[in-house]
């Protein structure tokens, strides 16, 4: 298959549109691409489109997020084990793996609104599990549930940014798509907020529902994008196209994207591009697709395993490394994602489309395994200037996240493959990442109980390894036309 791209500049010419016009004439699912690919017009739904996808992701990172403060009264109300509290943890990640596996196929197979919408209610319904729960089991079962439904969104999420978003300039696909990552630390800071206004309001020897309140308040923002969803969401125009549904597709650039499109079909039918199967995973690692698979894989799971320890463990270490009581553990947890990990996110969208991706990945890991390893030198600090370093030395590990493999693991996950496989691609980049996610929530109680400070040698490792795959694999996402390779061999017939 050829991986030609298409230049920006000719995207609304070639689909019979004129720069500037809000009038397409389309003639096969190419033609819609293209017309999304210039972006979209002025005062449409598109950006809204965004913002609710992005909605979907602040779900994943509340829901994931909400048990880490607690997990400390969590394990005393249940009188857990060291082993239990890490089952517990890691839950909600064994719901993901599975939700990713089938969510990349649905979101292929039956396309990215009915998928989305369905997430919505998971979340609902095991927030509210979560906070009733009446013993560990249930518990359990309820962040499994829960993972279940980030494992489904993900996958759908990103395919709802790059198919409403422009190739190149600003607010380009790699930009849309970076911009998960401050919905993720604005999600885990609102977190950290709502416990820091509980732990405020309750009384101390109520202090115990704190963890039931901030799990169920998730099933609050799920319920109001469920109420906003039939205006604004609608299925990705790209998709529709690719399934030959070009007048569907047509209703939806207008509805979503501001463009008046007409059909015109000529005496061959629509072209379908390639099916939804369960043999596109194995399309995956063909020629094409190969070495960006294993690279944003790497990323991926890198990132999450090291992340995870740190933002989970992060309550654990500031109360037991750097010896703080519960009110500073909060306001420190607080502060750095919102001085450190959120910034970070908010400079790996304004980069993504001039710096680019491969550049700030690499240089967020490099900052990352710097920092790890100044925490594991200083151990236990044990002056007030060893304690405000270690705390720098975290900020700087979440500020080299934000900017830098927290943004760009899923521009690589979603722009390594056009539509036909983005949800395919990524729900099996999110198989892994949750699987590392597991691995990582399930070690770091153990690991920190055994091995106090030295923790941060083996975290260390994660960044480490994606720092050499990305030395060995350069593949630059941001500004490739990438949907374009569904249409590389009508292309190559056309030039001919």
């Amino acid at each position: 298959m050829s991986t030609l791209a298409v230049p920006a500049s000719e995207v609304i010419e070639a689909a019979g549109q004129a720069p500037g016009s809000q009038h397409a004439v389309i003639r096969s699912a190419q033609d819609v691409a293209r017309i999304v690919s210039g972006g979209a017009a002025q005062g449409s739904n598109a950006r809204i489109v965004i913002a609710i996808a992005l909605g979907g992701v602040f779900l994943d990172a509340y829901d994931l997020t909400s048990l880490a403060y607690g997990i400390k009264d969590i394990a005393r109300e249940f009188s857990l084990t060291p082993v239990q509290v890490g089952f517990v943890s890691a839950a909600i990640t064994f719901g993901a793996i599975l939700g990713a596996l089938f969510g990349g196929y649905l979101t292929d197979r039956i396309g990215r609104y009915r998928v989305f919408m369905a997430d919505m209610l998971f979340f609902v319904v095991a927030a509210i599990a979560a906070g009733l729960a009446p013993n560990a089991w249930v518990l359990g079962g309820a962040r499994f549930l829960m993972g279940f439904g980030v494992g489904l969104d993900l996958p759908v999420a990103m395919a709802f940014l790059a198919e409403f978003s422009r190739v190149a300039g600003k607010g380009n696909k790699a930009a849309s798509v970076a911009a998960w990552c401050p919905a993720w630390y604005a999600a885990t800071s609102t977190c950290y907020l709502l416990i820091l206004g509980l732990y405020a309001m309750l009384p101390a020897h109520q202090l115990g529902w704190l963890w039931r309140i901030t799990l169920a308040f998730g099933a609050v923002p799920a319920l109001v994008i469920i109420a906003v969803r039939s205006r604004y969401i609608s299925e990705s125009p790209v998709w529709a196209a690719n399934q030959g549904d070009l007048e569907g597709a047509a209703r939806i650039l207008k509805r979503s994207y501001g463009v008046d499109a007409v059909v015109e079909r000529g005496e061959a039918p629509a072209r379908i591009t390639r099916t939804a199967s369960w043999r596109n995973y194995g399309v995956l690692f063909n020629a094409t697709y190969r070495r960006r698979t294993i690279l944003a894989t790497t990323i991926g799971a890198a990132s999450s395993f090291g992340y995870n320890a740190i933002i989970f463990g992060l309550p654990v270490i500031i109360a037991s490394f750097l010896q703080q009581g519960p009110l500073t553990t909060i306001l420190a947890s607080l502060t750095l994602n919102l001085l450190f990990a959120f910034v970070g996110g908010l400079i790996g969208v304004r980069t993504a489309p001039t710096v680019g991706a491969w550049k700030m990945t690499a240089l967020g890991h490099t900052l990352q395994f710097v920092s790890l390893i100044g925490l594991a030198l200083i151990g236990h600090p044990g002056s007030g200037l060893l304690v405000a370093l270690a705390i720098l030395l975290l900020g700087g590990y979440l500020f080299g996240q934000g900017f830098g493999p927290g943004s760009h693991s899923m521009t690589y996950a979603a722009l390594s493959y056009p539509t036909s496989l983005r949800g395919i691609g990524v729900g099996f980049n999110q198989t892994l990442v949750r699987s590392a996610s597991t691995v990582s929530l399930f070690l770091f109680p153990v690991l920190a109980a055994a091995l106090g400070t030295k923790v941060f040698w083996v975290i260390a490792i994660a960044p480490l390894a994606s720092l050499l795959v990305l030395l060995a694999i350069r593949w630059e996402p941001s500004g490739y036309d990438i949907d374009s390779e569904d249409y590389a061999d009508e292309r190559d017939a056309a030039i001919a």
